[in-house]
């Protein structure tokens, strides 16, 4: 027998909850980290939060390196001039230093650690893809590929999207105190075609122009409880910030609305909730995890029992779990899909890559709830194109019941959801192939592990 009521489940399914949240989010246009909009979406779920009748409803500010962007282009001359410069054909990567660059343009594939390995890659426009292939084991993250080619001593670094009509792709390649090394841009996939098409016939010189401003800024997360009032809590996470080039919709509009539906939802349960249960909602996840840093050094690592953390799952209505080795969080979820006859994938593999890791990182127990997709990379995430029109509002009422289930066992007082050694999780990492791309962007965070 499930461990959600039918009542539950039933509201769940006729609930507009999250499309109406989401309609908000959306129509303020830009949630860029420490921008006015973030402030205002953190203000709109707070609102959705007291609402509900969540307790201690509150927004948290801190500090972090802004970036607004500026504008940006590119000319090349292979035969006659060819410049780059409108909204769909190149974008800015958040963090990015302003630069005026004259090089010549290096094509290095796919952009993975053997792609630059003996290239001469000194003073060059380094183009990597934004692809990873599938089999290689693992996901190349941009800010790996970026890393990698200032490391090599490039002057500026362009990623091509590899999926056609989803225009440029956007992504933060800053560092934890400010800008990065050396421009960086995205091309939409058919600039970039044409850009690997005129490196093949023979080296091919660029002139790259970016103009941005980089300064100190204000971000915030906005956090509220339900259920008893316990010591150890269940996280229940996901990030309001968006990149400003799109309405930020999937990216994390769905994570947000999802943690404030499946609180809403709980409410109704409350009193049969045997843990805490804390919804979290963090800001600046897009230009470094700054808000789940700031609330995991902050906070006493013993009282989180463990982190469930939205972000992807605007794909599609079927859970995909990542569980980081943390088998306890998988057989939790596991349970809810047999209990409910509804598909949820989990996964035990490393993701470094969203607010669960500065948890994670430390040994605290924690998951990433995404959804799965059809097709590689992000999709329309991180582009224009990641809009209201994508997402599918049956899709958020099976998500959040498989979320609300997910969220009730592992707040079950009798479960048991170990921490594990850092030492482990810096195993894992290695072993799964992270290290080095990690080190290339100055985030690995295990030096000091005996």
């Amino acid at each position: 027998m499930s461990t959600l009521p039918t009542t539950l489940v039933g509201d769940a399914y006729t609930s507009t909850h999250t499309w109406d949240l989401l309609c908000d989010l959306v129509d303020i246009d830009n949630r860029m980290a420490g921008q006015q909009g973030e402030a205002d979406g953190a203000e709109l779920v707070k609102d959705a939060f007291e609402e509900h009748g969540f307790r201690d409803a509150s927004i948290n500010e801190f500090g972090i390196p802004g970036w607004w962007r500026g504008s940006c282009s590119l000319t090349v001359e292979p035969d006659r001039t060819h410049t780059f410069d409108e909204r769909f054909e190149m974008v800015e990567l958040p963090g990015t230093p302003s630069g005026e660059v004259d090089a010549e343009i290096v094509d290095v594939g796919d952009g993975l650690p053997k792609d630059f390995e003996g290239a001469d890659l000194d003073g060059k426009i380094v183009m990597a893809s934004s692809v990873t292939p599938d089999d290689y084991g693992r996901w190349i993250h941009r800010a790996e590929k970026y890393g990698a080619a200032a490391k090599a001593g490039a002057a500026a670094f362009l990623f091509r999207n590899h999926i056609e009509g989803c225009l440029p792709p956007t992504g933060s390649i800053g560092n934890e105190d400010g800008p990065g090394p050396i421009p960086a841009v995205g091309v939409s996939k058919e600039v970039g075609d044409r850009l690997v098409r005129y490196c093949e016939d023979g080296p091919i010189d660029a002139e790259l122009s970016v103009e941005c401003r980089n300064e100190p800024a204000t971000s915030r997360n906005i956090e509220a409880v339900i259920g008893p009032d316990t010591d150890e809590e269940v996280l229940l996470t996901a990030h309001v910030d968006a990149h400003d080039v799109g309405e930020g919709a999937n990216d994390n509009g769905v994570g947000t609305v999802l943690v404030s539906e499946v609180g809403r939802l709980l409410t109704q349960i409350e009193d049969d909730l045997e843990t805490k249960v804390r919804l979290l909602v963090f800001g600046s996840e897009e230009v470094g995890l700054f808000g789940a840093y700031h609330w995991a050094d902050t906070h006493d690592p013993e009282q989180v029992k463990c982190i469930v953390n939205i972000d992807g799952a605007g794909y599609s209505r079927n859970l995909d779990i990542h569980t980081h080795g943390f088998d306890a969080i998988g057989d939790a979820f596991e349970e809810v899909s047999d209990e409910l006859g509804i598909p949820i994938r989990v996964n035990s593999g490393i993701r470094p890559h969203s607010d669960h890791w500065p948890f994670v990182q430390k040994g605290i127990a924690g998951c990433q709830a995404r959804s799965t997709s059809e097709g590689s990379g992000r999709g329309w995430g991180h582009t224009h194109g990641d809009t209201l029109d994508k997402l599918d509002l049956r899709d958020f009422r099976e998500l959040a019941v498989g979320l609300a289930g997910g969220v009730v066992k592992l707040a079950e007082e009798d479960r048991t959801v170990e921490h594990k050694p850092v030492a482990e999780i810096r195993d894992a990492t290695v072993e799964q192939g992270y290290e080095e791309g990690m080190r290339n962007t100055d985030s690995w965070p295990f030096d000091d592990v005996e």
